[in-house]
């Protein structure tokens, strides 16, 4: 990757698009919302491999992630709770608790930060 000066933040390409990244909103995402979607993004993803090779049918998942930060410290993040909507017929809650704590061990974004975040999971199921 390389990641080229702008006059606000920084700018690379990806196969994908463009990604613009800075400190001020206005001129890219911000550091620390790309981390949050990447643990997020990559727990959602693995937990949905999990479910779909235990054969658990889902209609959707939505993930609602809360950060707390840490001013003190340069405005670190500290924890990050991640909340899954799961909708789906005939779920077990069981086997969706396990499913997450499977998808936790296997994420590799969560892995990375191990031991520096605290990664909160919880879920409920909707219609």
């Amino acid at each position: 990757m390389e990641f080229k000066m702008k006059e606000v933040g920084f700018t690379t390409n990806f196969e994908y698009g463009e990604l613009h990244v800075a400190g001020d909103e206005k001129y890219g995402f911000r550091p620390f919302q790309l981390m949050v979607s990447a643990i997020a993004v990559c727990s959602g993803g693995v937990l949905r491999k999990v479910l779909q090779k235990k054969r658990i049918d889902i209609e959707d998942i939505t993930i609602q992630a809360d950060v707390e930060r840490n001013e003190e410290k340069a405005n670190r993040i500290e924890k990050i709770h991640l909340h899954y909507l799961i909708k789906g017929n005939n779920l077990d809650k069981t086997q969706i608790h396990k499913s997450i704590e499977l998808a936790r061990k296997n994420c590799p974004m969560v892995q990375s930060v191990e031991g520096s975040i605290i990664i909160e999971e919880t879920f409920e199921l909707v219609q």
